[in-house]
């Protein structure tokens, strides 16, 4: 006769805190919130604690594998106990050799855990970036330019795999090609990256001469870069699998070219529209003219009409910029800038007074909303 004492089990359910029907996410959910409450480091010299957290482990282990669960909803601890022909007989309850699979899946990289698969040694390749400096109108309407830029790619001698003679690396003894060295730390099975072969799972005995058992050399490389008309300053044009060759046949990274655009000497760009400054004289403003302003499709008239005030704004339709990606093209907005003389001769000095005394301006200080509807009085 056992002089074991018959302790009754707590049901599953009730220790992880959920219903018979809680899915697949109550479970891990409250499974969590339970081992990271009960666990042994948050609760030293606490015995309750330690046991709680290993019946949250054990019924945790059973409840997530659906025919495990199964059997515990028909038979009960039974199902799990030697004896009775039941199909888990011998399936053991979850002891501590279990905890690392089982946090491994709920926590991840939290823990550091990721059970016992082998360590891959593909790398993907490093992003680069060339700044491309672009006149403004190179900016507008597009352009393609050649670029040489210096990145890694596999070596000739070794074929990118780092090894004298095109070798395969020797799997690591240390790790035994995981990548990854596991060691117990009081419940836990922490992993950490293997010393011996950097997490790889593979040691090169005799390197490549040529890279130094790195897999790859330094190369220049020319691109074609096909600027699309309309963009901007900063744009980002992406070439996938353009950047650095990845390790050990990994993908190879991306290049990014990022614009740089100068500024137009005089005009100014906000979005697709484009705005300028045109300066007339005073006769211009108050009798009315027709001008000519060059735009980036070439000369344009604008028809400046009698009285004119100084500020006001014309539009040409369509002498922007074109829109990035799609047909059409924004506009031109000209500010007229009444320009005072500086200095004037004696007979334009004569003829500014003769025409002074035919115009009378009340100089009384008004808003500006008001001295908008007064420039009928310069017309």
């Amino acid at each position: 006769m056992s002089a074991t004492a018959n302790v009754t089990k707590a049901d599953f359910y009730e220790v992880l805190q959920v219903s018979r029907d809680a899915n697949d996410q109550e479970l891990k959910a409250s499974y969590r919130r339970l081992a990271m409450q009960f666990h042994p480091d948050r609760n030293p010299n606490n015995p309750q604690a330690e046991d709680q957290f290993r019946a949250c482990s054990e019924a945790y282990q059973v409840l997530s594998d659906p025919e495990k669960r199964a059997a515990y909803d028909r038979y009960g601890h039974a199902a799990f106990q030697g004896g009775g022909g039941n199909p888990f007989q011998g399936g053991g309850q979850g002891g501590p050799q279990d905890l690392g699979d089982i946090f491994g899946d709920l926590f991840g990289e939290m823990f550091n855990m990721g059970g016992s698969r082998k360590a891959t040694r593909v790398q993907r390749g490093r992003d680069l970036r060339y700044d491309m400096t672009l006149e403004f109108e190179q900016a507008a309407f597009g352009v393609e330019k050649e670029i040489s830029i210096r990145r890694m790619e596999p070596c000739d001698d070794c074929r990118g795999t780092g090894a004298a003679n095109g070798k395969a690396p020797s799997t690591c003894t240390l790790c035994g090609g995981r990548g990854q060295v596991r060691f117990q730390q009081g419940f836990f099975s922490v992993a950490k990256t293997c010393s011996k072969c950097n997490g790889t799972g593979g040691v090169i005995a005799e390197p490549c001469p040529g890279c130094r058992g790195e897999g790859l050399q330094p190369k220049r490389h020319t691109i074609l870069v096909k600027v699309p008309a309309g963009v901007e300053q900063d744009t980002r044009i992406r070439y996938q699998g353009e950047g650095e060759a990845g390790r050990f046949g990994g993908p190879a990274g991306d290049l990014f070219v990022v614009l740089n655009v100068k500024a137009h000497k005089f005009f100014e760009r906000d979005g697709d529209d484009l705005h300028c400054v045109l300066p007339i004289s005073f006769p211009q403003a108050a009798l009315g003219t027709e001008l000519q302003i060059e735009t980036l499709d070439g000369p344009a008239t604008i028809r400046v009409p009698e009285g004119t005030q100084s500020g006001r704004e014309f539009r040409l339709r369509g002498k922007g910029v074109p829109h990035l990606n799609q047909g059409g093209k924004g506009d031109l907005i000209v500010e007229i800038r009444v320009a005072t003389p500086a200095k004037l001769t004696k007979a334009q000095r004569d003829l500014m007074h003769q025409l002074s005394e035919t115009m009378m301006v009340v100089n009384t200080p008004t808003s500006r909303s008001l001295f908008a509807k007064m420039k009928d009085i310069f017309s």
